[in-house]
């Protein structure tokens, strides 16, 4: 006899009674590649840490001579679907590498629900000591020893990465990595939240009652919907967000629009000294540029972050 629906997060994963987890999306993969036929960027994965399960896919423009901005990049998929192998990001970050002449790492972290938050933050912590273990050029990666320039380090993410990128900015600004600078932070469609709604954000209770339910799958300990770990603007240590720039997209359509400018208002306040601003996409919806890439808006958002990382 089939095992019952425990939860449903339909469009994402369904969780049965038995424990069995079923993602519905976001589980396709393909592998790295030398040579990219669009872009001709190279492309590996590579092992961060074995306990826990760590990885990454490497990315490094072809002809570039120089040292190259060093960007981080964090997948999208509310902490539970999608991958650093999904044609999705694949094709995305080959991209990106390409038309901004940079090196990426995208991270690989452990998903919710079999391994809730902070894992995520946790893991993506240690890619960014690995990145920071290069700063001598002597790292166990020849790549960035030979390509990167660490004194030029982004971090960007979507939805749930964005979420992760914000994070580690703050983690950075605490902690701090020796050898690492870090020049800016670019949340595409930030997956950010609150008790109460802000600007044009549903007020509908089912709607959001379901994404508190969510969260709460990703992580258990989580406090509510203005937890720091999804709220910023209830997080006191906001103002030591470790860089001097951050550029924020949002889209016309996306139900998490205003917390991305509800964002730039509180961190305006929070005494971090850097500067912020906001992009908005008219007529698009959430992650709309990963869904149709050659779409005249996604190509201006990718010319925005390309100037971005080149400022």
């Amino acid at each position: 006899m089939a095992s019952e629906i425990s939860q449903d997060f339909s469009p994402f994963l369904r969780i049965y009674e038995d424990g069995r987890i079923e993602r519905l999306i976001g589980t396709a993969t393909v592998p790295a590649s030398l040579d990219d036929e669009q872009t001709g960027v190279a492309s590996r994965d590579v092992a961060i840490s074995s306990d826990p399960a760590v990885s990454a896919r490497l990315y490094l423009p072809s002809g570039r001579p120089e040292k190259l901005p060093l960007l981080v990049y964090f997948h999208g998929g509310g902490f539970c679907i999608e991958t650093a192998s999904s044609p999705t990001y694949h094709n995305y970050l080959n991209a990106v590498a390409s038309e901004a002449g940079v090196v990426v790492v995208s991270v690989e972290y452990r998903r919710a629900p079999e391994d809730p938050l902070p894992a995520a933050y946790d893991d993506s912590w240690a890619a960014l000591k690995w990145v920071a273990s290069h700063a001598a050029g002597d790292g166990p990666d020849e790549w960035l020893n030979e390509h990167a320039d660490l004194k030029r380090v982004f971090l960007a993410g979507d939805s749930a990465g964005a979420n992760i990128a914000h994070h580690m900015g703050l983690r950075i600004g605490s902690d701090k990595l020796d050898g690492l600078a870090f020049a800016g932070i670019a949340l595409v469609h930030p997956f950010f939240w609150g008790s109460e709604p802000v600007g044009t954000e549903s007020t509908e209770a089912g709607r959001r009652a379901w994404t508190v339910g969510f969260l709460k799958m990703t992580c258990p300990t989580i406090s509510g919907a203005d937890d720091p770990i999804i709220n910023p603007a209830a997080d006191p240590g906001l103002g030591r967000l470790g860089c001097g720039k951050v550029l924020v997209f949002v889209a016309e359509k996306d139900g998490l629009r205003s917390r991305g400018w509800y964002y730039e208002e509180v961190l305006k306040k929070s005494g971090w000294r850097g500067s912020v601003g906001v992009v908005e996409t008219k007529g698009e919806d959430h992650v709309f540029h990963l869904m149709n890439p050659s779409c005249e808006n996604a190509v201006d958002l990718m010319k925005r972050l390309v100037k971005f990382l080149n400022e």
